[in-house]
């Protein structure tokens, strides 16, 4: 889970900062940091996060995945 997925799967859904931290429990400031490429996350937030965020729907992928259904993906290098 990168940064930019974390920014896009929050755009989708319309959670702002707050809104994820409170789901996820963890701090605004911790989604920031690590939206704002500013700091690494604990692997316990990280997964907090990421199960937050696919409990809403969204489907992480990793290079060369598909999606199950309609969505975005950031294009490689």
């Amino acid at each position: 889970m990168t940064p930019a997925q974390v920014r896009m799967a929050r755009a989708a859904l319309r959670l702002g900062v707050r809104d994820l931290a409170q789901v996820a429990n963890v701090t605004p400031a911790t989604v920031t940091r690590f939206e704002t490429e500013k700091g690494g996350l604990q692997h316990s937030s990280a997964e907090a996060i990421r199960k937050a965020l696919e409990a809403a729907g969204i489907q992480f992928l990793d290079a060369g995945q598909v999606a199950i259904g309609p969505g975005v993906a950031l294009k490689g290098d």
